[in-house]
This record gives C-alpha cells, structure tokens and sequence, in this order.
C-alpha cells in the first residue's frame, strides 16, 4: 500500500524490470511513479534506473526528452539508485562504448566518477548468482544475480566501494556495488530475488537528503 506521506520515488519506465522495482519500492515504503515524460519527474524525491538495455534505454530517454532533465536532477543532488544498466546510465565513463549509426558513443547521464565495462562477465547464458560481502548491510551477505552485467573497472576517489565478487573464479575481486554522494549503483538485480535490503538503503538515502 502507498501512504501520502510517503516519499515519491520515479522509476525509469522506457524499459527493463519496472514492475519489480516498484513492487520492493513499495514494500520498503515509498510511493512510485513510472518516468516516461519530463512532466513525470515534477516532485519526485529519488529516481531508480533499472535493468534493461543500456543502449536503448538511453536512445529513449533522448527521444522523449528526459535525458537532459534528469542530468539535471542528478546535478542537484537528487538520490538515484542505478541496478545492471542503471549502473552504466550512472557512469561517467564506459570502456568500449557502443556506437550509434552516425558513430557516436552512447550516452549516460553521468554523475557517478566510474568507468564501467559493459557485459563484463559475459553473455545471457553466462548468468550466475553469487552471495556478496556488501558494506553497512553486514552480517547477511547480499544474494546477487548477475544477467549480462556491467562492473566497475575503476572508482574515483569520492566512490566507495560497496561489494566486489568474492571467492577465487575468474570474477573475483570485481566492483559490483558503489555509492558516491546521491547516487547508488550495482552490477546485479537486486529486484530478481527476495532481497530488499538495497532499495532500504536508497530510502535511508532518499530521508537523509
């Protein structure tokens, strides 16, 4: 149920898992609204980026004018949590873009000091699921799913680094969590398993803004 005094959070509805997002928003207490319009995000108090495909999310996000808006918003501190392709949106650097038809290199809204590496730990059927260390959520570990994921190759200074893949495989030691000032991102999809415990967090950060 949605309270009225609740704190109204958009969630980027051009595609990927919006319903999902919502759904946990709701669960730990907010109100939601889907972002298709800059009409949309008049009044909103926090901005989810789901899952999806960074490319077009992004070629959307132009098309129906949004992407300068939420720029914007980001720039003045607005609290946006990114989750796989939210992540990239967040980046202000990608590694090895992906080209449009006139060879530019895809945008992102920017704001977080990262450079990401797109389906970093390969493709669909290379998916796997894996328990994270994830900082201020300690004693229980983080049960993250990994879907054609990005990572973070390198964090600036203001970054904090909030998980890394544990364990010896070739994943090891990878960056899949961060938070820097407003902004929250991971590699995984926290809204494909039952753990709630991110979107709380982006609600501590949303009250504390």
């Amino acid at each position: 149920m949605q309270h009225s005094g609740a704190p109204l959070v958009g969630v980027l509805a051009v595609q990927g898992d919006v319903r999902e997002h919502e759904q946990f928003l709701q669960d730990v207490g907010a109100r939601t609204r889907r972002i298709r319009t800059p009409r949309d995000l008049e009044g909103i108090e926090g901005l989810v980026l789901p899952g999806g495909e960074s490319t077009a999310m992004a070629k959307l996000c132009r098309v129906l004018g949004i992407m300068d808006p939420i720029r914007e918003l980001i720039r003045e501190g607005l609290p946006v949590y990114g989750s796989c392709a939210g992540l990239i949106l967040l980046a202000d650097r990608i590694k090895d873009p992906a080209l449009d038809a006139a060879g530019c290199p895809q945008e992102t809204f920017g704001g977080l000091d990262v450079t990401v590496v797109r389906n970093a730990f390969g493709r669909q059927r290379e998916s796997f699921e894996v328990d994270l260390e994830f900082a201020g959520l300690e004693p229980d570990p983080v049960h993250a799913v990994f879907i054609r994921a990005p990572q973070v190759l390198e964090a600036g200074p203001g970054v904090e680094v909030l998980a890394r893949v544990g364990g010896l495989g070739r994943a090891a030691g990878r960056i899949v969590g961060v938070r820097s000032g407003n902004l929250l991102a991971t590699s995984f999809h926290p809204e494909v398993t039952q753990e709630r415990r991110i979107h709380e967090l982006f609600m501590h950060m949303i009250a504390k803004r």
